[in-house]
């Protein structure tokens, strides 16, 4: 398009194109919204690896007390296990050396007994004392020796499960007898002290 400014004179001006316009807003525009995603480029690579190490790092807070816990757990197990073993101990080398006030010190008054030589259970500690005074009497019993092999230990809170073979030999007046037996001794943790509250004796086959 020409505008005639005079008679001879012509100045030659071009209206911009409406589409031309348009076209170059539209560029300038993309640019625009581009400009702040072509300046930062996402790593996803990095970005994953960032991840990982904070997760881990989670785990290891959590996961590092807990197992310091369970050590903790497996120590104080051990203890009471050692405990109740040396209870047993105690009980094995009293009977074993016939010294029955001493044995009877490590049942409390309230234990039971089962024996398979024994025709009833016997109710309570002093069942037991009576028991033990009329084998004495009436047929001689002592005892010569008894060991203890095999223990295991179960520990439930404030009671405790031993079971072991024992090796026993006894005089009478018939003569001397060797017997092999199986032994469950439960213990109740009193006044921090193992006490047994309740005896099982079987023939071992």
């Amino acid at each position: 398009m020409r505008i005639h400014s005079g008679p001879g004179d012509s100045v030659s001006n071009k209206r911009p194109d409406i589409h031309t316009r348009l076209n170059s807003d539209q560029s300038n525009c993309l640019l625009d919204w581009r400009s702040p995603y072509t300046k930062r480029t996402f790593n996803m690579e990095l970005f994953m690896r960032r991840i990982i190490v904070a997760v881990a790092a989670i785990v290891v807070a959590l996961v590092g007390p807990c197992q310091q816990v369970l050590a903790d757990d497996t120590g104080l197990q051990d203890d009471l296990i050692a405990e109740v073993v040396d209870a047993s101990k105690a009980i094995v080398s009293a009977f074993g050396s016939d010294d029955p006030d001493t044995y009877f010190k490590f049942f409390a008054p309230d234990a039971t007994f089962t024996f398979y030589n024994a025709p009833s259970r016997l109710q309570d500690r002093a069942a037991y004392e009576r028991e033990w005074a009329s084998w004495r009497r009436d047929i001689g019993f002592k005892v010569r020796s008894c060991t203890s092999s095999a223990q295991q230990v179960q520990i439930f809170g404030e009671i405790a499960i031993l079971t072991h073979l024992v090796q026993t030999e006894t005089t009478t007046n018939t003569g001397d007898e060797k017997a092999s037996e199986r032994e469950t001794i439960v213990f109740h943790r009193r006044d921090g002290r193992w006490l047994a509250v309740h005896e099982h004796l079987s023939p071992r086959p």
